[in-house]
This record gives structure tokens, sequence and C-alpha cells, in this order.
């Protein structure tokens, strides 16, 4: 895989490219309800591994009654789930704190929407079989490599709590916005675990064993923990759940704007409880901007405020989310050695040009609307992000590069896509036959 060619193609910001590291430039994030697979940022710590769908198998052992062997025909014919869910990782915004800390230097864009479909890890489970003496569910993916303090190779595990494990609605994930799962987002199988950082839902993965006691790997003890000095003292927590945070996507940093009537959006999400305000500030008082869509805890919240600057200069925007359990976005997050989990609010400086020409009168964006492609060679959904006139239907897609064929129809539907959805999937997709 050729980072620059990604960087190229999909317009993400390549930090690494060996292990592939990038991020979705703030402006892409602006587009709707999902990001295409081309443009979701991307995150490895290892090389990425060369699994062969065929041959597959996903290993369920440990402290189980059955252990199991699944093919991914297997899994593809147990009843499936689609789900809406962000994903951000927990380094996400590490090079606003200051100090600087060491890692990777992630600006804003290490987030991204999807729609995932899969198999319920809770019936995997309930299949095997859990032993009274179980306490925890050990992931391991098939990437690995070297880490600081280890003398050879180790695999990427990550583990949950049996409750946290049987209460987050995790998928074990086959299909990412209804193609087959891209090589560099975990192909073939992949862990979901909704609301949480993204470091819990393991990539290529390989084995799930149910353990009797906490698990301590380097990505779980090691690395993804907070660690304060408070006074005299060292605090630690692990990463978990995802931080409340607003983002605004347009206008971009650094653009110049006419005076007057000003359009700003973005998107907002937190791991704990659906956003239930968003308020902008541009250099006075805060205004409540307009939450677009319905709530979810899992999936980010697109928001939208029109307001007006009269001022030309340099102004600066502000945006800070709220959830329902009352979380509200802090000025500054409290800074931590590892760098995870900055929600401080973000700043946008733009500058107000002395033309004045108002926002009303002006084309307003294209609506979005998801296309639901069935076919009666492939029962498979695809979510096609799309302006209104942007995708010819007849052609291939160019956001997620899905074809036409004699035997597909697409039903348009303006009705909101953020639903969750359960139904038997018992037929093959084209690129397991």
């Amino acid at each position: 895989m050729d980072a620059r060619t990604i960087k190229l193609d999909a317009g993400l910001v390549v930090h690494r490219a060996h292990p592939l590291n990038a991020e979705t430039s703030v402006p892409a994030l602006m587009g709707g309800v999902v990001m295409p697979n081309g443009h979701f940022y991307i995150r490895n710590h290892f090389q990425i591994p060369n699994l062969n769908a065929a041959d597959y198998r996903l290993v369920v052992g440990g402290l189980v009654r059955r252990k199991l062997s699944l093919s991914l025909r297997d899994l593809m014919q147990m009843p499936s789930q689609t789900l809406f869910a962000t994903l951000e990782c927990a380094g996400n915004g590490r090079t606003e704190f200051d100090p600087p800390i060491p890692g990777e230097k992630w600006a804003f864009g290490a987030v991204s929407t999807a729609e995932w479909t899969g198999v319920p890890l809770k019936a995997v489970l309930d299949h095997a079989g859990i032993e009274s003496s179980a306490r925890e569910v050990l992931f391991r993916g098939a990437d690995r490599g070297t880490v600081e303090g280890s003398s050879g190779t180790i695999r990427f595990e990550r583990s949950l709590r049996l409750d946290e494990a049987g209460g987050s609605g995790a998928i074990l994930a086959y299909v990412m916005n209804g193609e087959p799962l891209p090589i560099h987002h975990g192909f073939p199988l992949r862990l979901i675990v909704p609301s949480w950082y993204a470091v819990a839902s393991v990539k290529w993965l390989t084995d799930i064993e149910l353990i009797g006691q906490p698990f301590a790997g380097h990505f779980q003890t090691k690395k993804y923990c907070y660690e304060w000095q408070r006074g005299s003292e060292d605090a630690r927590e692990p990463v978990t759940r995802m931080q409340v945070r607003a983002l605004i996507t347009e206008p971009n940093q650094g653009s110049e704007i006419e005076r007057g009537d000003i359009a700003i959006r973005g998107v907002a999400w937190s791991g704990i409880a659906p956003i239930e305000r968003v308020e902008v500030n541009t250099g006075g008082a805060w205004h409540q901007a307009n939450l677009i869509g319905q709530p979810s805890r899992q999936a980010w919240q697109r928001w939208e405020l029109v307001t007006r600057i009269n001022a030309p200069g340099p102004a600066m925007l502000r945006a800070r989310a709220t959830d329902s359990a009352g979380r509200v976005q802090p000025e500054h997050a409290e800074w931590n050695r590892l760098g995870y989990g900055n929600n401080s609010i973000q700043e946008v400086a733009i500058r107000v040009g002395l033309s004045q020409r108002p926002i009303s009168g002006q084309p307003k964006p294209s609506d979005l609307v998801s296309t639901l492609v069935t076919g009666a060679r492939r029962r498979r959904r695809c979510l096609l992000l799309a302006q209104s006139g942007h995708a010819n239907h007849s052609q291939q897609c160019p956001l997620l590069g899905v074809k036409r064929t004699s035997t597909d129809r697409y039903e348009m539907s303006t009705s909101d896509p953020m639903q969750t959805s359960t139904e038997p999937r018992t037929s093959s997709l084209p690129w397991l036959c």
C-alpha cells in the first residue's frame, strides 16, 4: 500500500508510512452522516497483515464451554446487525497539548463515522458459552511487531470486562459503508465497540479468548492510559469512552470570508450520552446551534449555526458541546503524559473582509441522501453519500466505488439513516463467491 497514493486520492494527511497512519483533513469531515472509506482516518501500530478470506478463521477459546473456529462464511450466515458508529483515536488533538507530547502528531482529523455491518459479539459469546470463572474477553489481532521494553514481537491485543463486552453493543464487522471491510481498516473482520475510543475496536481480529483475570498486555496497561501528576501523587486511569467534543468543519482555518451572514457547521460526539447542545462563539456571546438529524450516543451529531459578523478583520470561532449526561466540553482539557482525550475547545481563526454579501438568497447546500442498494444476486446495503446530482448512478460512484449492474435497483430515501437494524444474512457477498 502506497501512503502517497492514499494521500493523493483520498485527501488524507499522512503522518507516517510505515506503519501507515493518516488523518482525515478537517474540510472532508463536513461531508455528512458517514465518511467514505477512502477518506476514513487510518491508525496502525504495526504493519498491515495480509489475510486471505477463504482461509480465514476466528478462534473463540479460553474459558468457554465450546471452542469455536468460525470461517468468514460462517459469520456471514449468522444474523447480522448494522449500526452507525464514530471511531476516534484516543490521541486525536494531541498536537494541541502544551508542552508537546511524543507520539503520533494528530491534529483534529483522527475521527470518522461509518456504517458497520457484522455479527453481534454477544451472539458469538453466547454460542461458545461462557464459563462462570471468566472475567474478561480478550481480543487479538493478526498484526504484530516490536514495542519498547519487549525483547520479541507481540500481537495487538485489548480486553473488555464481561459487563463492558455485553453492554457495549459491540459487533464483529465485515462490511464498512456497504463494502467489504478495506484491508487498512481490518479486513476481513474487526471488532467495533461503539462509543469507546477506537483502540478497543481491534482490527484483523483472529482470536477471542475468555480469561479469568484482568489482562495486562502492552496496549492495555502501558499505553492507552491517562497519566497525570497531581501534587506529589501519580494518577492513572484507562482510556475507555470518548470525551464530549465539538469540531468546526466549516469555515476552514485561515479562511477569508465576506462580512455579513456566515454559516458555521461541524460535528459533535460523546461516548457517554447523545449530544444535547452545541454552542458557537464568534468573539462575544455563545449562540446555540441547530442540531441536524436524530441524536445518537454511537455516532456524531451534525450541527449548524447561521450568524452575522459585521466587523472586518481577524475573528476567532469556537464551538463547545454538551451531552445529555451534563458533560460539557472544557476550555482546556487536562494535560496528560501520553496525550490522550484532548477535547479542548477548538479555535478556528478566520479573516473577515471589507465587502458584504448576505448569505440569504444563496443556494443552500444539497441535502444528503441515503440510497439503499439492493440486488437479486447481492443482498447487501450500501450507503451512498452524495450531494444531489453529484453521483451518476448509471456509472461508478466516485465515493464508494459501487457499480450499478443489470440486477441492481436504487431506492432513494430522505429518512434519517441513523438507525440500527437487525436482519438475517445468509447469502454470500460477491467477494466470497
